[in-house]
């Protein structure tokens, strides 16, 4: 359980810093790390073997997101 809040608290931080940072560059990664505690959470808080796969998916997907934003905000693909 104390995993569960040490994940809790990781979370919480880097909303809070999202939040406040005036930097769009800079909230990138206090939002991922978000993305991240999400993903622990789902497997520690639901005790079923499928959990797995839907925290795995969940990361997946939102550090494809995460990536496709922070690459549409530095200028996209130079060609």
């Amino acid at each position: 359980m104390i995993a569960l809040y040490v994940v809790a608290a990781i979370a919480a931080f880097a909303a809070a810093r999202a939040i406040l940072e005036r930097n769009t560059g800079r909230r990138f990664p206090y939002a991922n790390v978000l993305n991240f505690a999400v993903a622990g959470a789902l497997v520690l808080l639901l005790d079923h073997p499928i959990t797995l796969v839907a925290a795995a998916a969940y990361f997946v997907g939102s550090t494809l997101e995460a990536n496709a934003i922070a690459s549409t905000y530095a200028g996209g693909v130079k060609r």
